[in-house]
Parts: C-alpha cells; sequence; structure tokens
C-alpha cells in the first residue's frame, strides 16, 4: 500500500517536472518566434486599409494540437472537483493559440499584413467524459501581399 503511494507521488512528480521543463521550452521557441516576425500585423479587420494597392491575396492557416500532461490532468481534476479556475489549461490554451498564430504568419511568406483573422478551437478526449486529451488550435486568415 505505502509502495503503492510512493509510486503514484513519483510518477505524478515526474510528470510535474517533465511536463514543466517542455512547457518553458515552448514558450521560449514561442516567444522567439514571435520576435521574428513582430513587424508582420495579424488583425481581425474584414477589410484592408489601403485596398487599391493590392498585388494579391492569399487564404493561409496554421494549426496545432497540443496534449495536456497527466500532472495538469490531475490538478485540473481536482480543481475541478472543488470548483475554481482551472490555470492549467489556461496555458495550454495560450500556448496552442499563439503557435498556430505564429504557423499562420509562416505560411504566409512575405506577405504586408494578415487580414480576417479567425481562431477555431476544439478538444480531443479519449474514451473519457468531461476530460481534455488535447487541444487542437486552427488560426486562419488572408493574407494580402504588396
Amino acid at each position: 500500500m505505502i509502495y503503492d503511494i510512493a509510486f503514484f507521488l513519483a510518477l505524478l512528480s515526474i510528470g510535474y517536472i517533465s511536463g514543466s521543463r517542455i512547457e518553458k521550452r515552448h514558450y521560449k521557441r514561442i516567444r522567439e518566434r514571435e520576435e521574428e516576425f513582430k513587424s508582420l500585423p495579424v488583425v481581425d479587420l474584414k477589410k484592408a486599409w489601403d485596398e487599391e494597392s493590392i498585388k494579391s491575396v492569399k487564404l493561409v492557416n496554421g494549426s496545432v494540437v497540443i496534449s495536456i500532461d497527466f500532472f495538469k490532468k490531475f490538478l485540473a481534476g481536482l480543481i475541478n472537483f472543488f470548483g475554481g479556475n482551472i490555470s492549467a489549461y489556461e496555458t495550454l490554451v495560450d500556448r496552442a493559440r499563439r503557435e498556430a498564430i505564429l504557423r499562420l504568419k509562416e505560411d504566409a511568406d512575405d506577405a504586408s499584413e494578415i487580414i480576417n483573422l479567425r481562431i477555431e478551437t476544439s478538444s480531443i478526449s479519449k474514451n473519457t467524459k468531461n476530460s481534455v486529451g488535447a487541444i487542437e488550435v486552427l488560426a486562419y486568415g488572408t493574407a494580402i501581399y504588396r
């Protein structure tokens, strides 16, 4: 009995440490890529500012699926049981949204701007009710070339 509890706590600790490291590395890469693409504006406006100078347009998209680690899933289950804000899922959604927008910008090549940004999200469950296994985020918009 005591070994089972110790084994569970050891696995939980390993999950927490490795999940935290992976998340920190991903955030670091996201910040580096956001710095690289900061000159490309992405807006949700339906029309471009100066429509006369547009040479071409292209539908661009970026998609990502990010899974949740066991520790965050366990923590979210506890918070869900007692009630409250599930911040473990907030970082998951934030990382997925930012990654999808970066992939959208990468798909735009040398665009001047991206307009009409839309973001779609969906959760992916694995045979469990009301449990998130992963989240998919799709970002799409219109790249304007001048």
